[in-house]
């Protein structure tokens, strides 16, 4: 960054289980799509998106999106945008962890980073949706909740009829508001 604009880039020295370089957070760049698109694909357990959806999150959401470094390669990343109804809340698409570097507390490092962000620039809100199935992700935006002190309520959202194919339905998690930085 240059300038008066301040950088939002996070180090860590102690990466993840398997890191042995300094972890890195910043927002992604449109180089990093095809990396999002690999880590999604090889997670076998997220809906894979297009890799052409992935080049656009890093060019047309790069602000509301963030990407972990280990020695230059994204080792996980965060997708996320500002919902046009409601601009207060981030909505969280996306968060995945190379295998390489599970169990190292990358994703609660990487959603820490984006809302400190977001907050910054006047969200005070998260959401995501989350599958009843998916007790990882559950655990991981509770913990969010519970380090910032913020409420969390989940609900229904979209119910499994809904979906074309043998989608799970998605319950809706809203955490906050949150306090400013």
């Amino acid at each position: 960054m240059t300038g008066d604009k301040p950088s939002h880039k996070h180090e860590d020295r102690n990466g993840g289980s398997g890191s042995a370089g300094r972890l890195e957070i910043d927002a992604p760049v449109v180089a990093d799509g095809p990396e999002l698109y690999r880590i999604t694909r090889d997670s076998a357990v997220l809906d894979v998106n297009s890799s052409y959806a992935y080049l656009l999150w890093c060019r047309d959401f790069s602000q509301t999106s963030a990407v972990a470094r280990v020695d230059g390669a994204v080792v996980g990343f965060v997708t996320g945008f500002l919902r046009p109804d409601a601009p207060d809340t981030l909505v969280v698409w996306q968060i995945a962890v190379d295998a390489s570097q599970r169990g190292g507390g990358v994703a609660g490092k990487l959603l820490n980073h984006l809302v400190d962000r977001v907050v910054g620039r006047g969200a005070r809100f998260l959401e995501t949706t989350i599958t009843p199935d998916n007790s990882a992700s559950i655990k991981l935006f509770s913990a969010l909740a519970r380090d910032r002190a913020a409420e969390i309520k989940s609900s229904e959202l979209f119910t499994a009829d809904l979906f074309p194919d043998s989608h799970l339905g998605e319950d809706l998690y809203r955490i906050g508001p949150f306090d400013a930085a």
